[in-house]
């Protein structure tokens, strides 16, 4: 039987050859031309995790394990730093409120506090709170038509009074992309949609939400070790997230509030005189004497308590202490601790209105 072989011969495929190399040029940039019409696969950027995210994660490495307490709030989950009493029967708990930027083991106020307050017998359990709402991307509001038109207008003048410049080919050449000129960022299509705009309104709602659902778990937290005082103490922009829980949700457990160089998140109301003094909880109002924007601003919380009566309200004025920051961490404490022994000894439950 003859054997015979499954592969075409050459001469029948020599026809095939010639037409691939005469194809029409117009068949073959058409092709390129569809390749180039594909719009380029989108770019995933990895998710940035927000600075108090890493912060807290550093102090995960850094800290006891047996003190941490990761609680979940809504769909997100925070650290805690807990510290028992050194004493064998605790005075209460206070909770620490950090402000902007700041950790729950800050060294301002609130490292100091959580870790000097066991001594005095009380427990401390102090949090982290979410980045400040103003740290967000903001988009860009787009440009206007009178604008882009002037830049239209002034691009063309500019490109007018330039001498035309020829390649060795005879053509210009191109310009440098984005990409092209080292800026890191592939081209931008100009069909590409902007990203949307952010409502600082609800920016700021939001922010709050998460901020108040922190403390909400964070108050559960410590009401389950069964304490005779809950305190809340915030320091910074933490006052006013301290006062305004309070002043929104009202819970019957906790009867005292503490205040350290207060501030008013920016763009936020109400203003802490507005808010402070209708609480008619116990408040210490610890501000620092040396700048005149704190003084002016302590004056007007103490004002507003005046025209509301508040029954126990009461205003500590301290001095910066720059050059030496532990002796001024000890300052705050003993004025902390003093202010504690004395509303205990008074009373312990909450002022009658």
């Amino acid at each position: 039987m003859p054997a015979f072989s499954l592969l075409p011969k050459p001469s029948a495929l020599l026809p095939l050859l010639l037409a691939a190399a005469f194809l029409p040029p117009a068949f073959v940039q058409a092709e390129e031309e569809a390749a180039k019409d594909q719009p380029p696969a989108p770019v995933e950027r990895p998710a940035v995790s927000e600075r108090s995210q890493d912060e807290a994660k550093g102090l995960e490495r850094q800290l006891p394990e047996d003190g941490q307490q990761i609680l979940k709030a809504g769909d997100e989950s925070f650290l805690t730093l807990w510290l028992p009493a050194n004493t064998a029967e605790a005075e209460g708990v206070v909770i620490l409120v950090p402000g902007d930027g700041e950790s729950p083991d800050w060294p301002q106020a609130i490292g100091p506090l959580r870790r000097k307050l066991p001594d005095a017998g009380w427990q401390t359990l102090s949090l982290a709170l979410p980045d400040p709402q103003s740290t967000a991307p903001v988009t860009r509001r787009a440009e206007s038509a009178a604008s882009a038109s002037a830049d239209k207008d002034a691009s063309a003048a500019d490109s007018a009074s330039k001498p035309d410049v020829k390649g060795e080919s005879g053509n210009a050449p191109a310009p440098e992309s984005t990409a092209e000129a080292g800026s890191g960022e592939p081209a931008q299509s100009e069909d590409q949609a902007p990203p949307p705009a952010i409502d600082p309104v609800e920016q700021r709602k939001v922010h709050a939400e998460r901020v108040m659902a922190r403390l909400q778990a964070s108050i559960d937290l410590a009401l389950q070790h069964e304490p005779k005082s809950v305190v809340l103490l915030g320091h910074g922009t933490g006052a006013y997230w301290a006062a305004r829980y309070l002043a929104e949700k009202e819970p019957a457990e906790i009867h005292n509030l503490l205040l350290v160089a207060a501030e008013v998140p920016r763009d936020f109301r109400p203003a802490l005189e507005d808010m402070v003094p209708k609480l008619k909880l116990a408040t210490g109002d610890f501000y620092y004497r040396d700048a005149r924007a704190d003084r002016e601003a302590a004056r007007l919380r103490m004002q507003a308590g005046k025209r509301q009566k508040h029954p126990a309200y009461v205003q500590i004025a301290m001095q910066a202490l720059p050059a030496d920051p532990k002796a001024e961490q000890e300052q705050l404490y003993r004025r902390i601790r003093g202010w504690l022994s004395l509303h205990l000894q008074a009373d312990a439950q909450k002022p009658a209105e």
